[in-house]
């Protein structure tokens, strides 16, 4: 009763949409241009990425469509005008952004490849270990065989130095008109090329000449190496694995040089047949490896084409000694220089002079201390392959500080122990703290450079470290020709100190991939 009665009252009806269009807002009267600190802008509207839209004609729809009085035929969302982006300053049409680009590490398995390339790397540094733990066994025979001294005996680490040296002058050239592969090859063909002298036992001056060119040869495949290991994905784990390497040369050269000299009754030069076939071996197994390497860079490490390579490898080959004056402006470059001049001068002095210190001033057995070498080398494989990683996870810095004061520290030792066993166990333990702390610098020194700085730093880098190998020993040589061997001591402790204070001047943590 009450429902019908409410019925005839009020009559409920659904509204025409037809007839009575929705009102949309109107525009603002006035659109005030607001510039945020935050966003980025320019002054003049041209270059700015989101312009402006022209909104007369939606303005003048608005205020048409909201002038229209109620129940009169306006129009419809059918009817409405439809916006394309006839120009450029719609924001329909605004240009993309600039993508930001990311480096695309490859790691040792990725790409396939990367497994034999990395082995190539090892096997290349252990054949520059074999050469480089060779002469602290060898000496005391050269000295016999030759009848020369401390002094004339050490003019093979000059040769040496020097090789390092013109291979770095020398590497950026060589490597824009060769490419890797061919570079390469051509490190290991003259390694090879330099054994013939000192396989024929030439006289001294023509030996001190071989070591010249092996030091060339071994230059350019040290800093190429360098280069590609410490690109990869955890660059201080492959750095170690390569280094490693190279103190597994070093640990099992004394061992077979000693051997044939002393149980074979060998003459000296009869070990280098050993370093000579694993050069041709790895001559034509790097070449093959690295033949397509440029090919299998991802695509922000494109290179260049060959026509710029040529054209720029004209440009520099006139100016390559600048460019190592120019790259040791880099504070990293210079630093790092100046750390691995002093690691590589300890690490040769220690390996070359300790079994003459021995034999002077302990009595020791020729036959018998020729195996100290060894333990130094075993020590210094066994930290690059062991302590590598933890020195990662720890952090460089700090690890490569530790390891040079204990180092020092057990250098002490091996001076004032008064016997053979003492110093011998000391002397792998040294041994032993400087295996990680080269592939840790490199690491460091790699994250520190740019991409287009990593060849040439690197090179200038390997360069003083052959130098510092050079001149370290070469003077410990001329002292003890006058004072005696025991001054290998008092100049290794120093080189430790001097990696110390220049450590402490390389940047922490300082990443650039541009």
């Amino acid at each position: 009763m009450e429902a019908s009665m409410f019925k005839t009252l009020v009559e409920v009806e659904s509204r025409d949409l037809d007839a009575h269009p929705p009102l949309l807002p109107a525009a603002p009267a006035k659109a005030v241009p607001r510039t945020y600190p935050g966003a980025p802008h320019h002054r003049d509207g041209s270059s700015v990425e989101l312009a402006r839209i022209d909104t007369s004609a939606n303005n003048n729809n608005n205020k048409s469509r909201a002038g229209t009085p109620r129940g009169s035929a306006g129009p419809s969302r059918a009817q409405s005008p439809s916006r394309t982006p006839g120009s450029a300053s719609d924001i329909e049409m605004s240009r993309p952004s600039t993508p930001t680009a990311f480096d695309v590490l490859q790691s040792i398995t990725d790409p396939h490849m990367n497994r034999y390339r990395m082995a190539a790397s090892c096997l290349m540094n252990f054949g520059n270990g074999l050469n480089d733990s060779a002469p602290g066994a060898l000496i005391p025979y050269m000295e016999k065989h030759y009848d020369i001294g401390y002094a004339i005996v050490s003019l093979i680490f000059i040769g040496n130095a020097f090789g390092f040296i013109f291979g770095a002058v020398f590497l950026e050239s060589l490597r824009l008109k060769l490419g890797r592969a061919r570079l390469l090859a051509l490190a290991q063909s003259i390694i090879t090329i330099a054994y013939a002298p000192i396989l024929a036992q030439a006289p001294f001056p023509v030996v001190v000449v071989s070591f010249f060119l092996i030091g060339f040869g071994m230059s350019i495949t040290l800093a190429v190496n360098n280069v590609f290991c410490g690109s990869l994905r955890n660059a201080t784990t492959a750095l170690g694995f390569m280094h490693g390497a190279y103190g597994a040369g070093g640990t099992v050269g004394p061992l077979i040089a000693t051997a044939l000299v002393t149980a074979a009754k060998a003459r000296w030069s009869t070990y280098y047949f050993i370093p000579l076939g694993l050069a041709i071996f790895n001559g034509v197994f790097s070449t093959y490896t690295f033949w397509h390497y440029e090919r299998d860079l991802p695509a922000g490490g494109a290179q260049p084409t060959p026509a710029a390579e040529a054209a720029a490898a004209a440009a520099n080959s006139s100016s390559q000694l600048l460019s190592m004056f120019t790259a040791l402006k880099i504070r990293i470059v210079l630093l790092g220089a100046l750390f691995v001049f002093a690691y590589q001068g300890a690490e040769v002095s220690i390996s070359g002079w300790v079994i003459s210190f021995l034999i002077a001033t302990r009595n020791g057995d020729p036959e018998s201390v020729g195996y100290v070498t060894a333990g130094f080398w075993a020590g210094i494989t066994i930290g690059r392959l062991c302590l590598s990683h933890p020195a990662h996870r720890v952090g460089e810095k700090l690890f490569v500080f530790l390891a040079t004061v204990g180092a020092a520290v057990f250098q002490l030792l091996v001076w004032l122990v008064p016997n053979v066993v003492g110093p011998a166990v000391s002397v792998a333990i040294v041994g032993l703290l400087l295996g990680p702390i080269y592939p840790c610098a490199a690491a460091v020194f790699m994250r520190g450079m740019t991409r287009t700085e990593r060849v040439n730093g690197m090179g200038v880098i390997s360069a003083f470290g052959s130098s510092g190998g050079a001149v370290a020993p070469f003077t410990t040589g001329m002292v003890a020709q006058a004072a005696g061997p025991w001054v290998l001591h008092p100049i290794a402790i120093g080189l430790f100190a001097l990696m110390m204070a220049s450590w402490y001047g390389v940047p922490h943590d300082r990443k650039r991939s541009v």
